[in-house]
């Protein structure tokens, strides 16, 4: 999927500090499709080591334990054997930043996201109780430090905005594994199906839009897409 769009090299300059921001939220394994696969992660941060990058982190606002979160999920273990530091909302600092939009304004963002150079975005695609998917905008959350919960109350214009305020330079949807109901959390393995599929986009709003077909939903079922694109996030016609 890299070398279709020219590789890893097209976007990460020597010298420049890279921050991944997975999903890892959840206090559950791998199998159970929660978080992140653990081996893209890792496969992500080899990648950018070799083209050059000075320093790769791996950073999230866990919702469970982060410390549980991050070696249950294999993330802490394989980004560390590829060369990547971790960082989470207990051990690393924050920098106010004014995210604009109509619901965000000032708030704390975790500072390896905020001081990176360059930030891949590597959600996984999952079912979510609320906003019927959890992809790449949603996935902001987990940059941010405060009342997160507050953003739920209109889950999609919050999921748009936080699009418009980190702007990946590129989104790899992971659909390895796809929790296709129980969202968020999960837990239950029936509800895991293994796809086997990677997708990596400039667009964040098209990557968007092609993990929902994952989901067996399409652009219009998910109102944040609509408001993404009005915002100029790209578009949603992702074919």
């Amino acid at each position: 999927a890299l070398a279709a769009l020219g590789g890893i090299e097209a976007f990460i300059r020597p010298g420049e500090r890279v921050a991944i921001k997975p999903n890892c939220a959840w206090d559950r394994t791998p199998e159970q499709a929660a978080n992140t696969d653990p081996e893209l992660v890792a496969e992500l941060v080899r990648q950018c080591l070799a083209a050059g990058a000075a320093a790769v982190v791996v950073a999230d606002n866990s919702c469970h334990d982060p410390g549980r979160v991050f070696a249950r999920s294999g993330i802490e273990a394989a980004a560390r054997q590829a060369g990547a530091a971790t960082a989470h909302q207990r051990s690393a600092g924050t920098t106010t930043l004014d995210l604009g939009g109509t619901l965000l304004g000032p708030w704390e963002v975790l500072e390896p996201i905020a001081a990176a150079d360059r930030v891949i975005n590597v959600p996984v695609v999952k079912h979510h109780s609320l906003s019927r998917a959890t992809l790449g905008m949603k996935n902001w959350m987990g940059a941010i430090v405060g009342r997160r919960a507050n953003l739920h109350q209109r889950i999609a214009q919050s999921s748009a905005e936080l699009g418009a305020a980190f702007r990946p330079t590129l989104t790899v949807i992971d659909a390895t594994r796809v929790l296709t109901g129980g969202g968020p959390t999960g837990g239950s393995l029936a509800l895991v199906r293994a796809d086997d599929r990677v997708a990596v986009a400039t667009d964040p709003v098209a990557a968007e839009a092609w993990g929902a077909t994952v989901l067996g939903l399409v652009p219009a079922e998910l109102p944040h897409l609509a408001i993404a694109e009005r915002l100029g996030l790209g578009r949603s016609d992702w074919k």
